[in-house]
């Protein structure tokens, strides 16, 4: 898809910007080979200059209020679009900021912000007012600038404090180039290999780390983009025969996104196409993407003993048959639980209403709300009177997922959803991943799931599709947090990592090693994570993933599997409850065959 932009044609006398504009079309990044020798130019002619205090790459992201300001350069929306692949930021047109106000203008309206990063050219660095705004704003704001051009533009910087990320490339690439390593997405390697001045003489210059993920094309990973088509064919295959409305594909490969598309749209309606940012309800994948990662530090933190019993954290287990079951047992499912309560099933009229008070405010669904404190009175309690069934064997229980999510919420005083987003997602720069999307986000960007024409009584679009979650207020243990593929991949590579991402440690290494390896003797499974199987008739997760492989499944169509033998994420996310439950996608097993062409792509090479 082309881009279009505006190109400057004439310097106002006096003014701040140019008033004359002309609209470009920007050509698409090149492919394979192409990409790889460009990319390979870039790396050797990229230089950071003015980093003393290791503004970049840019940290704390969860501090950060970040905005792009671009004035003639024709490569802004793809600089743009990258720099929004690790935190939000906003954009701001320098050319529409006219006359001798328009910096004092621009300046306002940037006041909510604390990190400002400029995109300057050649023509945008003879302008003084451009030169008196960065000294202004240098004061002000955390400014980085980046900079496309022949170089000669330094001299005019010679005052200029704020980190400059310069390159002599003006493609779009090159843009594409510059916004990574403001983030990290790509190392700097390079000085400055001749003089401008004595400030930025030859040899001067400031090298970085690869610390986030890079977003390239297969090539650069050693795969033959041709090879990953057969995608596309059981992409038809799926939505043909109706095992989904659509889904998203995301491949990370040596901490390279090298695919990232969408199939279908969110309902066979056809009128909503799926979007790689769309947001989908990951169902049982939220036991690893939200309760296995808090039990992660808690663990680590020794705050959580995984040889503890229920009964030494939650009062309401001590008089119960699940007293003494250890958390180790719970993670592995062998505490002996039953697999679900079809919690629904038992509600009555005057368990919920159609409006929202103060007796009745858990939100549902639209129009559906539970009375006060259900879950505690009636829920808890029903699964804490459940029978145990052949406790140390493996059965797979999402009552072991409630359960943790009451053991970590005691220990922390803190809401599962709020101790995630804290410690997690935000400092990552997860943009979409959390619990009760509605809240946050229009529908439009969450895919429906299930017409649920047995419980709720309405399409299910934003709220969480299992059931026991739901009537838990959306945020549970084992169901409920939703996200896009982006921010899946970057908590997946933080734990490929080792449990480091962005310059910052979430984990230690043994940490993770401890929780996604093989810990059962009687399962495949490793403490909430589930793994590949020994037994090769089951396929599981791919035919062709290594031993290693650890991750998750999700009943609404999404999955999540970490392969480190290759050094591969892969997630695929779909709705394929949608208009309601179908087998289709299992049966055909279309998530396992598409992971399976990754595989096989990275086996032929180039």
């Amino acid at each position: 898809m082309r881009r279009s932009s505006c190109a400057l044609l004439a310097t106002v006398v006096g003014g701040f910007i140019l008033l004359s504009t002309a609209c470009a079309q920007i050509p698409p990044l090149p492919a394979g080979a192409a990409y790889v020798t460009e990319e390979k130019q870039l790396e050797q002619s990229t230089v950071l200059l003015n980093n003393e205090d290791k503004v970049i790459p840019l940290q704390d992201l969860d501090k950060i209020n970040v905005a792009s300001v671009r004035f003639s350069h024709n490569n802004a929306p793809v600089f743009d679009s990258l720099l929004n692949k690790y935190t939000l930021v906003h954009s701001f047109n320098g050319l529409t900021y006219s006359g001798l106000t328009g910096a004092s203008k621009l300046s306002d309206d940037l006041k909510l912000y604390n990190t400002v990063i400029l995109q300057l050219t050649d023509a945008d660095l003879s302008n003084n007012q451009v030169l008196d705004f960065i000294s202004v704003n240098t004061k002000l704001k955390k400014l980085i600038i980046a900079y496309w051009g022949n170089g000669r533009a330094l001299t005019q910087m010679n005052e200029v404090t704020a980190p400059i990320l310069w390159t002599n490339g003006t493609t779009p690439l090159a843009a594409s180039y510059l916004a990574q390593a403001i983030f990290g997405g790509v190392a700097v390697t390079q000085k400055l290999n001749k003089t401008f001045l004595a400030k930025y003489s030859s040899g001067t210059g400031f090298l970085t780390a690869k610390t986030r993920l890079q977003y390239s094309v297969p090539e650069d990973a050693g795969i033959n983009a041709a090879n990953l088509l057969p995608i596309d064919n059981i992409a038809r295959e799926a939505i043909g025969d109706q095992a989904t409305p659509g889904f998203v594909v995301m491949a990370v490969k040596d901490g390279k996104v090298i695919f990232n598309k969408a199939y279908g749209y969110h309902t066979y309606a056809k009128a909503e196409p799926d979007k790689i940012t769309d947001i989908f309800d990951l169902a049982s994948c939220t036991k690893i993407s939200a309760t296995t990662m808090e039990v992660m530090q808690l663990v680590e933190q020794g705050k959580l003993n995984l040889d503890s019993t229920m009964g030494s954290y939650l009062a309401s287990a001590r008089n119960t048959n699940k007293n003494t079951i250890r958390v180790r047992e719970l993670m592995l499912h062998q505490a002996g639980l039953i697999p679900y309560i079809p919690f629904y099933q038992r509600i009555k009229p005057a368990d919920h209403s159609s409006d929202s008070s103060a007796a009745y405010p858990t939100k549902v669904a639209d129009g559906y709300y539970m009375r006060k404190d259900y879950y505690r009175d009636v829920m808890l309690p029903q699964m804490l009177n459940t029978g145990l069934r052949v406790r140390g064997q493996y059965e797979y229980s999402d009552l072991s997922m409630y359960f943790m999510k009451e053991i970590v919420e005691t220990i922390t005083a803190t809401p599962l959803n709020q101790y995630v987003q804290n410690n997690f997602y935000n400092p990552l720069g997860m943009q979409t991943a959390g619990f009760l999307p509605r809240n946050r986000f229009s529908r439009d960007r969450i895919p429906p799931t299930e017409n649920d024409t047995y419980f709720r009584r309405t399409l299910v679009q934003g709220y969480v599709h299992d059931q026991g979650a739901a009537m838990a207020g959306g945020v549970s243990g084992h169901a409920g947090l939703f996200a896009s593929a982006n921010d899946l991949a970057i908590l997946y590579q933080m734990v490929l990592n080792g449990g480091t991402y962005g310059g910052v440690q979430y984990f230690k290494p043994e940490t993770v090693e401890q929780f996604t390896t093989k810990q059962s003797a009687v399962s495949r499974r490793g403490l909430g994570f589930d793994r590949w199987d020994p037994v090769t008739s089951k396929h599981y997760p791919s035919d062709f993933a290594s031993p290693q492989t650890f991750g998750h499944t999700g009943y609404t169509g999404t999955c999540i599997w970490v392969d480190p033998k290759y050094n591969l994420v892969y997630i695929f996310l779909s709705n394929r409850v949608y208009p309601k439950d179908s087998m289709l996608l299992n049966s055909r097993r279309i998530r396992a065959r598409i992971q399976d062409v990754f595989y096989q792509a990275i086996e032929k090479g180039l």
